[in-house]
């Protein structure tokens, strides 16, 4: 399976890999040599909480090698009246009967709480594509599902403002 990234969304990952790789790693390492000095490793919460830190940068360093080996880059431009990536979006919540506006991202930028839709949502698939006036029917599982309505697109672009996931 391929994750489809931006360039961005490259460029942040490979930064964080090099950073992590070249600056985080030394200085974990001297933490675990400093913390096995203290002696009996089995009472050494500083040692055993040095180690954690250690598994958790190499894991996500794993990730990270990953993501990229498998990236497939994406552009991000979509049709002027389209919901395309990184368009803020206003939507009509047909259930509740409220608005609400969101940004669709890609998943390594995704964050709900904030209103960023990942494009591979439920939401974010049903919406896409889509122009002002349109309905789209969410199917979030085989029971159940909804309708928005779009409301307003207004154009957006990918710029490192966006974070990437921490994981």
């Amino acid at each position: 399976m391929h994750d489809e990234l931006t360039r961005i969304d490259i460029q942040k990952m490979e930064e964080e890999l090099t950073y992590r790789e070249t600056v985080l790693m030394p200085q974990i390492l001297e933490d675990v040599k400093v913390a096995r000095s203290f002696g009996d490793l089995s009472e050494n919460f500083e040692y055993k909480a040095a180690k954690a830190e250690q598994r958790k940068n190499m894991s996500r360093i794993r990730y990270l090698k990953q993501m990229l080996a498998s990236a497939v880059v994406i552009e991000t431009v979509s049709a002027g009246d389209v919901v395309g990536l990184f368009d803020r979006v206003t939507l009509y919540m047909e259930d509740d009967q409220e608005e609400m506006t969101v940004r669709f991202v890609t998943t390594l930028r995704q964050n709900a709480l904030e209103g960023l839709i990942s494009k591979e949502s439920p939401l974010g698939r049903a919406a896409l594509g889509k122009r002002v006036g349109d309905r789209a029917y969410v199917k979030v599982s085989e029971e159940y599902g909804y309708w928005v309505e779009i409301r307003s697109i207004e154009k957006g672009q990918d710029d490192e403002s966006l974070e990437i996931s921490a994981y």
